[in-house]
């Protein structure tokens, strides 16, 4: 991993541990509450905000985590082969801190936008990001595809 690799990766860690002990922010329990939500709301494609593909990339990192089977075992090489799970769990911790957060701010936007024309539950709410075309089936606004999330990379 380069230098810069590393500087970005503890950058990353140490912006969500700002971002999941802030006063005033959820708590770890509505963060690991919303999991569930997120993932349903976005395979249902209520929510566009993280994609299934990293949603699976998430489940990966996680079933990797308690996976008895290691890429680099820890009897082998001790220190490298925790410092692979180490990399595992920090990136999965970021992006579950990042993608909570995002989507606790969608769905308050939603759950407290009055309902418009669309009739239905959800309707008129946007996105807290920004609102982006209209999602027909409800009538909820969803973000635009060229809007960023945390977690992508911006080239």
């Amino acid at each position: 991993m380069s230098r810069n690799a590393r500087i970005a990766s503890v950058v990353a860690v140490a912006r969500a541990v700002r971002m999941a002990v802030r006063p005033g922010g959820p708590s770890i329990g509505e963060r690991a509450g919303a999991v569930p939500r997120m993932v349903r709301a976005t395979l249902s494609g209520d929510y566009v905000g993280v994609s299934k593909g990293r949603l699976l990339l998430m489940l990966a990192a996680a079933g990797y985590l308690v996976s008895p089977l290691d890429l680099i075992p820890e009897a082998v090489l001790p220190i490298v082969g925790l410092a692979d799970d180490a990399l595992v769990l920090s990136w999965l911790a970021t992006r579950l801190v990042e993608e909570t957060e995002a989507f606790l701010e969608w769905e308050k936007g939603t759950m407290s936008a009055p309902t418009g024309s669309g009739g239905g539950a959800g309707g008129g709410a946007s996105y807290a990001r920004g609102a982006g075309p209209s999602d027909a089936s409800n009538g909820a606004t969803r973000p635009g595809a060229a809007q960023t999330v945390p977690g992508d990379v911006v080239r």
